[in-house]
């Protein structure tokens, strides 16, 4: 329970955190007359500030204290944007936004119901008449960056994500999934489908039937109602298993997490993969889910190597542990704008980074 005091009287209501995290010891009633200033600096001293006012007003104090929160130095280093963006997480979610028991926030022009199906948030259930608190968070309609080839771009969908699950917001990936030869067209596995982007992409490119997999229940219903709106349903089969769904296929798709680092959010699996855990198990199980003349696509980024957190050589060995050969490479530089950025910490290694397709063989 998360508890308060308002208008003199101590509040209390079922408390709710995606992160796991304990409700905060000290909360405040904050409003629209609250200013930035004092939102940061409560924050910052570990004070939470229970959101009463309009919702609009809330999203742009958000944004206000985003402003405040200082980042890490140009060139100072991962760990040390890292240590930066987690404080800054920290800060920003000590502003929390009440929910009802039928998934409505009860604040002036909030949305009517935040099903999390469009970027919105997926609340927690609660007492009915008591809010259960939670981060507020910019209410973002998902989308792919940059712009890509023409033909790549008309066959790209547009799945947005359900809260907790990953936006897939760069579109080089996505770009090299919707350009690279087809070995086959009759069956197709995507391992790790998050929002189901690819899988739509690979249905959308003729490949009759996949299955896509995902171990999170968040992306396997997001992928599914996805596949269902984009009206492939039929070709695309959502399951939630860890890597590979039974049988061969003569092509296994996989975008693993890019980082060897340890995740902190539900979203930052997506992009932090601890010790390299999803990328070594799908190169170790590939062989023997491919079958005898299939491709597995790995798409991966050397953002990592850039960083030192991976070596081209380790990336080599593992492919030729696992039995694999690699038949073909297809790259693509960066078009998102913190590639262009001098200001950001990692700047030398965005800019210098390279997206790859590697087509691996048994």
């Amino acid at each position: 329970m998360i508890q308060w005091t308002e208008a003199g009287l101590r509040r209390s209501a079922p408390w709710r955190s995606v992160l796991g995290a304990p409700p905060p010891a000290r909360v405040v009633v904050a409003d629209d007359r609250t200013k930035a200033d004092t939102a940061y600096k409560l924050a910052c001293e570990g004070t939470a500030l229970l959101w009463q006012g309009d919702f609009h007003n809330a999203r742009q104090l958000l944004t206000a204290m985003g402003r405040r929160c200082r980042p890490a130095a140009p060139g100072s280093g991962f760990h040390r944007h890292r240590q930066a963006q987690s404080q800054r997480a920290r800060t920003l979610g000590m502003l929390l936004i009440p929910y009802d028991a039928d998934h409505v926030v009860p604040l002036r022009r909030a949305p009517r119901r935040t099903r999390g199906v469009r970027g919105g948030a997926r609340p927690a259930r609660a007492a009915r008449g008591g809010p259960a608190a939670r981060a507020a968070r910019p209410d973002r309609r998902p989308r792919v960056a940059g712009q890509g080839r023409a033909r790549a771009r008309a066959r790209r969908p547009h799945p947005p994500p359900h809260h907790g699950v990953f936006s897939p917001i760069r579109g080089e990936y996505v770009d090299l999934v919707a350009e690279a030869p087809l070995p086959a067209d009759r069956l197709a596995f995507d391992v790790g489908t998050g929002t189901g982007v690819l899988a739509a992409v690979l249905a959308r490119r003729g490949v009759r039937r996949v299955v896509a997999t995902d171990l999170d229940e968040r992306a396997v219903a997001c992928a599914a109602e996805n596949v269902a709106r984009l009206g492939l349903a039929e070709r695309v089969e959502v399951v939630r298993t860890d890597l590979f769904p039974p049988g061969r296929a003569p092509l296994v798709v996989c975008n693993p997490p890019w980082l060897p680092a340890k995740p902190v959010s539900p979203l930052d699996h997506a992009v932090y993969d601890p010790g390299g855990r999803m990328l070594r198990g799908f190169l170790d199980g590939l062989a023997e889910h491919l079958e005898p003349e299939g491709e597995g696509w790995l798409v991966l980024s050397d953002l990592a190597e850039h960083l030192g957190l991976r070596s081209r050589a380790e990336l080599l060995e593992a492919f030729e542990r696992a039995g694999l050969r690699v038949a073909g490479r297809l790259d693509v530089p960066p078009r998102h704008s913190r590639s262009r950025d001098p200001g950001d910490p990692l700047h030398a290694a965005r800019a210098a980074e390279v997206t790859s397709l590697w087509r691996l063989t048994r």
